[in-house]
């Protein structure tokens, strides 16, 4: 199958997922994640649709954007950020979904004052509390979310996850349920709106918007296998 297949039936399995848990398919965006493929896999990819591309690496985003400048698309950044790059994703991107410090929330609002601009973020979780993954623990993420949303230039959109992963998508489920039972919670203890759940990839996309998922973060199933030098 061509990658204009392959986006199309990733658009009718959130469609149909979307119908099944009685949501409206528009409520639901796609993320394509095009970490480590080419600028012409890109390209072709959005000609074929994608409107929002999801990046991993400051570097390797940094010179996409470069070579396809003036492409109509959306970027944000998906991956785990270092403190020493906030300064790098302050511009340039609809959305960050991995903020998952003070330290770092401190940093990008630092950042984004002196673009006097606000950055649009979403706090990650760990829920499964994984020692290889980013995301603060579940017990601090009011704490975070509360500090985040105080700071004059961060723009504090929602959360995101990244569950263990399972062979059975189903298995993951009760991990995007509590994304949003957590989200539920914070929006009554802050006010905030927190409209944005980032959560479910090419493998468990369809569990995640049965339990409310707004951004889905699909690579392989578009792209196929990551490629690596």
């Amino acid at each position: 199958m061509s990658l204009a297949d392959n986006l199309a039936e990733v658009k009718e399995r959130i469609r149909q997922a979307a119908e099944q848990a009685g949501r409206d398919p528009a409520g639901v965006r796609l993320v394509a994640v095009s970490k480590t493929h080419s600028v012409e896999a890109v390209r072709e990819a959005v000609a074929a649709g994608v409107e929002i591309l999801g990046e991993n690496y400051v570097q390797e985003v940094r010179a996409k954007m470069a070579a396809l400048a003036g492409l109509e698309v959306e970027w944000h950044f998906i991956g785990r950020l270092q403190t020493n790059k906030a300064k790098d994703v302050v511009e340039g991107f609809g959305l960050i979904h991995s903020v998952d410090r003070l330290k770092l929330a401190r940093e990008l609002d630092r950042r984004a004052k002196a673009k006097e601009r606000r950055a649009p973020v979403l706090i990650e979780v760990n829920l499964a509390e994984e020692e290889t993954k980013g995301g603060v623990a579940p017990a601090q993420a009011l704490e975070l979310i509360e500090a985040a949303a105080g700071m004059e230039n961060l723009e504090v959109r929602g959360l995101m996850t990244m569950p263990p992963f399972f062979d059975q998508p189903e298995r993951a489920r009760p991990y995007f349920a509590a994304l949003a039972r957590l989200a539920e919670e914070a929006r009554d203890k802050t006010g905030l709106a927190l409209p944005e759940l980032s959560m479910g990839m090419s493998g468990d996309f369809e569990a995640a918007i049965a339990e409310g998922a707004t951004l889905v973060r699909v690579g392989t199933a578009i792209f196929g296998a990551r490629e690596y030098n």
